[in-house]
């Protein structure tokens, strides 16, 4: 199994910034030791047969197959839009500036 020191658990308090009694560090000593005894063990398990998996909810994406408009009707689109623009400037939306 293996253990943490006292130094280091001073040294990881010291990065977290905080301030440890001597019972403290005591107790996080054994603790943590405690913790990678564990995930020492996690990493013997046999994770030969198990499922890569990303995500466990089996909800899917849903997306519509992306096609392309035909010319004529992108520009009767676009000529409405502009229709109800406030302000543009040929084929396009003017809008106040923002940036200098």
């Amino acid at each position: 199994m293996p253990s943490i020191s006292k130094k280091q658990v001073e040294h990881i308090a010291k990065l977290a910034r905080i301030e440890l009694t001597e019972e403290e560090k005591e107790k996080f000593t054994k603790e943590l030791s405690s913790i990678l005894g564990y995930v020492e063990k996690l990493g013997k398990a046999d994770t030969s047969k198990a499922k890569i998996i990303a995500q466990i909810t089996g909800l899917e994406n849903v997306m519509r197959e992306d096609k392309q408009q035909k010319t004529e009707n992108r520009k009767q689109k676009v000529k409405k839009l502009l229709k109800e623009a406030p302000s543009k400037k040929g084929d396009y939306i003017k809008v106040p500036k923002i940036l200098e």
